[in-house]
């Protein structure tokens, strides 16, 4: 196998560029060139690892909240994410992408996640071969395994009672987004390319080869899946530009005592916690257990009044390092959060926002590894009592560790990888 320059790129936030961190730092020790084309907020993230970076546009502000509280609208986030963030700066992308994947030197492959729209334009115009890539089943749209839509959560529920309903959800979907993507295609005219199938549904997968960056345990092939989809299992990454160390007085805090329930809003719904960490601590203090509040850097999350020793609080901390050492886990559901929840073995409450969360906490649920609380729901008295019936009861903690042995029997970074290698061989 020669030595491959091998372009990677996204738009989104740690959950959807991690997985591709992951991958790129194999390919370089197979002896690749991995070539990480994202936005430039992720560059001290990524240089400092040894690998080659290209920033793309749309950048992201990670202090807008209002853009993110914008983004997880469980009605109109979805919506308004593409035509009011991406698609405005798709030319920008596309020029970007490009560039990085012709200078200094043509690029061998690509490797394209669902939110960098550009990305198959630059294929087609360029004939470098592709795969593109996804981080839940949510984005395959399965009528045989139907997905919660975040603003029709209820017909996810009536598949079970009333047939074809999930070919009816499928087609609600691209009913509802059928004016989405003019953008898309008013570009694909300036570059003198043809019309093109649907780019948020068919045209944003590879014909070659689709990675479906996931653990089977949350998801199967479907009939009407893509053509060359590949499950390999989640990638797992969550370093900070390599260091995956916990902070020290979270490292002291967990040896101090029994173990505690870690919050989290993973890296995108922490900017719009609102109540959860109030909240959170309140129901840690009224159950009478140890907990971790990882808040971000928004000191508007940390709570208002004093803490109790028996409380931590931290911007971050690896969830590699941290969760083997905890009881259970309270999150938005991001499939990042989520598969590390799984890796560790851990029970979840799971409070999800919008696009695929309310999907993956379904999952969840049916695996019997976690509960499930609305954000209306979300009151110190209501996550109590939650969190004291999963911690009374040893099911959830025995059936979380049989999912994390299934789990653990997955490589998805080299089963990623060989897929992109035999791509290559394939397409000469």
């Amino acid at each position: 196998m020669p030595s491959l320059r091998v372009v990677l790129s996204n738009i989104g936030t740690f959950g959807d560029i991690n997985p591709l961190i992951a991958i790129a730092l194999e390919l370089r020790r197979r002896g690749h060139v991995p070539v990480m084309a994202v936005p430039s907020l992720y560059e001290n993230k990524i240089r400092p690892l040894g690998i080659e970076f290209h920033a793309v546009r749309p950048e992201i502000d990670p202090k807008d909240t209002l853009q993110v509280e914008m983004i997880y609208d469980v009605r109109k986030g979805t919506e308004r994410g593409l035509r009011e963030f991406l698609f405005p700066s798709l030319r920008n992308t596309y020029d970007d992408l490009l560039h990085a994947a012709t200078v200094p030197a043509r690029a061998d492959l690509l490797v394209l996640g669902e939110l960098n729209y550009a990305g198959p334009l630059v294929a087609e115009v360029t004939g470098i071969p592709w795969a593109s890539y996804v981080l839940a089943p949510l984005s395959f749209f399965s009528a045989y395994d139907p997905p919660v839509l975040p603003m029709y959560p209820r017909l996810a529920r009536a598949d079970k009672t009333i047939p074809g309903m999930g070919r009816g959800i499928k087609r609600l979907a691209r009913f509802v987004s059928r004016k989405w993507p003019s953008p898309i295609y008013d570009l694909r005219r300036e570059l003198g390319l043809p019309h093109g199938a649907n780019p948020l549904f068919d045209a944003k997968h590879s014909p070659r080869l689709v990675l479906a960056l996931f653990s089977r345990v949350l998801g199967t092939e479907q009939k009407d899946w893509p053509a060359n989809t590949k499950i390999t299992g989640f990638c797992f990454y969550d370093s900070d530009a390599g260091n995956a160390q916990l902070p020290a007085h979270v490292e002291k805090f967990l040896q101090a005592g029994p173990k505690p329930v870690v919050f989290t809003l993973g890296s995108a719904a922490v900017l719009a916690a609102g109540s959860f960490y109030e909240n959170s601590a309140r129901a840690a203090i009224k159950l009478g257990i140890r907990a971790v509040l990882l808040i971000g850097s928004d000191e508007r999350n940390r709570p208002a009044n004093k803490l109790p020793e028996s409380i931590c609080v931290a911007e971050y901390a690896p969830y590699s390092a941290l969760l083997p050492r905890v009881a259970m886990v309270v999150h938005q559901g991001g499939v990042g959060t989520t598969a590390q929840c799984l890796r560790a073995g851990k029970p979840m409450l799971i409070m999800p926002y919008s696009h695929d969360q309310p999907d993956n906490a379904r999952r969840m649920k049916r695996l019997k590894v976690a509960r499930v609380i609305q954000r209306a729901s979300y009151t110190p008295g209501k996550v109590a009592a939650k969190l004291k019936e999963m911690l009374d009861d040893p099911k959830f903690g025995i059936r979380s560790a049989q999912v994390a042995a299934q789990v653990a029997h997955e490589d998805g970074v080299r089963t990623a990888c060989d897929a992109l290698e035999l791509l290559y061989r394939n397409s000469r």
